[in-house]
């Protein structure tokens, strides 16, 4: 096998290396296989500063949504056990699973046209994997145990009198917050009062809800208190799809290594250029800042998760020597190659569209899912009466008003239009909000007017505005008749 220079090792421009020569396919992985540790230096910068804007505001929404109420419904909730789906507090039903199917196609499609556009911005700045680890438990690391050097350098020492109050402080804070988001994932399921209702009331009055508890709660411990980054490198799907959906004119976060190139040590008061040295210094300040452990110098990597903390750390260097910033920075490939800067193109605009017109049917059909449904079935092994040269036949209704106000509703055969309805109790039906009620009513019709021994039927359902809610097709039986 023949010798390669240390630039060829690291990847140097993105060329292909022999897997048996250096193993780069996981970032946090030894050539031995054995899981290498990250200790990534703590980031700053604007972009820094804009995730965190980003991850705060989406914090305190997961914290303050379990409170919030809509006419009285939850804001978000998907209670699976009790089968109440609340969301933007409309209540929705295993009826309308349709809907939420339909909404979860379109997700995935908007996500799929947005990681052909803009790559994986979703991983760094929106996922919550990423939030709750970078913004929530690696920032409490910084603050027990210090920047990179001094965790790493914790790391190697031995079990002493430090090493240990700082682990067991870090992970008692760990484990608190674990019980805290998962308390509160809880109460985007059964709700705020449920939740403090069984915690008050204690484990023993609730066990198997203080067993799920624990159990949830230790696997949130676990992803960020050790197995942290390899969800993004080993576990989650999205990672793999990327693969397949980003092509060369996809935005991402890329090292620009034909202004890079070739690399070298800065020298004070250097002409680079005549020595036909690049602007990266190899300082190395773009690697140890990564979360997932990676060279962005090597090329688009499957670990990468476009979190932004090797652009804030080249700029800073680009600062100190002079040099202009964007060496690494957010760029189609076709930009880095041919030097000529993104244009807002065709295919942007088109993939904008799509995503806008995919957000306006979904909302389009939340919005017209209809306000009742209705529901008139015969009862079992019933059948049809006549009397006073009318026929006559019985249905129990079923109304589910899916609206936030109290609905006084009646009842009118659309066709054939001689339908008569008799009342079990009043002709004018209350339904409460988010409520089912159920019922029976008689349909009669002239026998004249009966051709068929099985005809069908229409009824709908009136507001008192008399503004039709919504229609059942049925049939209505009555005695056979030979046609000659």
């Amino acid at each position: 096998m023949s010798e390669i220079d240390e630039t060829e090792l690291r990847g140097g421009q993105g060329q292909v290396l022999d897997p048996e020569t250096y193993r780069d396919s996981i970032g946090t992985m030894e050539q031995s296989g054995k899981r290498k540790w990250v200790f990534p230096k703590k980031p700053k910068g604007r972009y820094t500063n804009y995730r965190n804007l980003v991850a705060y505001t989406l914090l305190t929404f997961y914290f303050a949504v379990p409170f919030i109420t809509v006419n009285g419904n939850p804001f978000l909730q998907f209670d699976l056990i009790n089968r109440q789906f609340f969301i933007v507090g409309l209540p929705f039903y295993p009826q309308d699973f349709y809907l939420l199917t339909l909404g979860a196609i379109v997700s995935l499609i908007c996500i799929i046209i947005f990681t052909i556009a803009f790559g994986r911005i979703f991983c760094g700045w929106i996922c919550p994997q990423t939030i709750f680890l970078e913004n929530v438990f690696r920032k409490i690391e910084y603050a027990i145990e210090g920047d990179r050097n001094k965790q790493m350098k914790l790391d190697r020492q031995e079990w002493n009198a430090e090493k240990i109050w700082k682990r067991a402080l870090k992970w008692t804070i760990y484990v608190i917050l674990s019980l805290i988001f998962t308390h509160f994932m809880f109460m985007y399921v059964v709700g705020y009062k449920e939740v403090l209702r069984i915690v008050s009331e204690g484990p023993f009055a609730h066990p198997t809800n203080f067993i799920a508890m624990i159990l949830l709660s230790a696997a949130f411990y676990f992803v960020f208190a050790w197995f942290r980054e390899q969800v993004c490198t080993l576990v989650c799907p999205y990672g793999r799809l990327q693969g397949v959906l980003i092509d060369k004119d996809t935005i991402n976060v890329f090292y620009d290594f034909n202004r890079g190139e070739n690399r070298s040590k800065w020298r004070k008061g250097e002409d680079r250029r005549a020595a036909g040295k690049g602007d990266c210094i190899d300082c190395y300040q773009c690697v140890v800042v990564c979360p997932t452990g990676i060279d962005i110098r090597d090329g688009q990597q499957l670990e990468c998760v476009n979190c932004t903390a090797c652009i804030d750390a080249c700029d800073e260097v680009m600062d100190k020597v002079g040099l202009p910033r964007g060496l690494v920075r957010y760029a189609t490939e076709t930009e880095i190659e041919t030097q000529k800067p993104t244009k807002f193109t065709t295919r942007m605009a088109s993939f904008l569209v799509i995503l806008i017109g995919l957000q306006f049917l979904l909302g389009f059909m939340l919005y017209n899912r209809g306000e009742m449904e209705v529901k008139f079935i015969k009862p079992a092994g019933s059948t049809f009466f006549v009397r006073d040269q009318h026929i006559t036949n019985t249905y129990n209704y079923t109304f589910l008003n899916k609206s936030n106000e109290k609905k006084t509703v009646t009842i009118k055969v659309l066709e054939p239009e001689n339908g008569e309805i008799t009342y079990s109790a009043s002709s004018k039906i209350i339904v409460q909000r988010d409520q089912i009620t159920k019922g029976s009513v008689n349909i009669s019709f002239p026998e004249k007017a009966m051709k068929l021994s099985k005809q069908n039927i229409s009824i709908g359902v009136f507001d008192e505005k008399g503004e039709l809610l919504d229609t059942y097709d049925t049939y209505f039986e009555g005695p056979f008749k030979l046609q000659f």
